[in-house]
């Protein structure tokens, strides 16, 4: 064992010193979590949490300081905006115990939750874009930081989404039905399945009679719209079996059920998972690129990170306070 993890050592640091040399020529203007910046200080953010090495923290917090020279303000979100450099870099901060750094970054995030929750900034419910990816980087925050780090306040209030959807919203089958470009997306980038799984973290406090009456309906309407393949549409009027990503298809939903299962402690949802699963494997890795959303990185954390809750999920309850960004 010993000797396989020096391997393993060995083969990191190889990697990032390729990762460090490709990157002098990366888009200097992209802070983003999704493609940019802050998803290489979230990368040596997590090397410092497995590691304990201080120099990866350091290193995260080379990569904080530039993003948070450069923020937009163009989006809101977690992955796609200024909320995620302003996550990481609270988290990076407190971990240096630099409280004052880290309570800035803070304090700018929440500023961001008027736009959130006006409804006059035709801002979408999504994760990519929308409310739910301003929600996941709250959530972060009380995960990393401290469950008092967001006020419940403030996420009870972003968690209601879109004033503007609710007529959308009340379908008999569907209580909690999302559009996005007049699209009623599924996956996980665009769609339900990401809203879905936003709102039944434990972190998020959504009250049991709000899950059992309008999220978990939403859900078993989604799941009646499995292809036979394991697979799931794109969007609820596309009939095609086509995409097997992140952003629409199983490699999304399969997250949503698994909160699902471990929400409900019903077997279905854990069924359904298992089959995305399958339909993930049997039909292989992307050759899009490496990324989350339609690349090597989406399929592949379905087996590092779903399979092993699946095999610890009976051992949590819903009080489990856990939340994996």
């Amino acid at each position: 064992i010993a000797r396989f993890s020096k391997r393993i050592q060995a083969k990191i640091k190889d990697l990032l010193q390729q990762m460090e040399e490709g990157l002098k020529t990366a888009d200097p203007h992209d802070c983003s979590a999704y493609t940019g910046w802050t998803g290489i200080a979230l990368l040596y953010l997590q090397l410092y949490r497995v590691t304990k090495n201080q120099s990866h923290l350091q290193r995260s917090l080379d990569y904080v300081k530039r993003i948070l020279r450069n923020l937009n303000g163009r989006r809101v979100t977690f992955l796609c905006g200024d909320a995620g450099p302003l996550a990481v870099g609270a988290v990076v901060y407190h971990k240096l115990k630099n409280d004052s750094e880290s309570k800035e970054c803070v304090a700018k995030l929440l500023q961001l939750q008027r736009t959130v929750i006006s409804a006059d900034a035709e801002l979408p419910d999504e994760l990519l874009y929308g409310r739910a990816g301003y929600l996941y980087a709250l959530l972060y925050l009380n995960t990393e930081i401290g469950p008092d780090t967001v006020p419940q306040s403030v996420i009870k209030e972003v968690r209601y989404f879109s004033p503007s959807s609710a007529t959308e919203r009340k379908t008999e089958r569907c209580p909690l039905l999302y559009q996005w470009h007049r699209k009623q997306y599924v996956g996980a980038a665009h769609g339900v399945a990401g809203i879905y799984y936003m709102l039944m973290q434990p972190i998020a406090n959504v009250d049991q009679e709000t899950l059992a009456e309008l999220v978990k309906p939403s859900i078993d309407y989604v799941r009646h719209k499995k292809f036979r393949s394991g697979n799931y549409p794109s969007s609820l009027s596309n009939e095609t079996d086509r995409l097997v990503h992140w952003c629409h298809g199983a490699p999304g939903v399969i997250h949503m059920l698994m909160q699902a299962y471990k929400t409900f402690k019903e077997d279905k949802y854990l069924k359904d998972a298992m089959d995305c699963s399958d339909v993930i494997w049997q039909r292989g890795l992307l050759r899009k690129g490496y990324g989350i959303c339609h690349g090597t990185a989406g399929n592949a954390i379905v087996f590092i990170s779903t399979v092993s809750r699946a095999l610890k999920s009976c051992c949590l309850s819903h009080s489990d306070q856990s939340f994996t960004p």
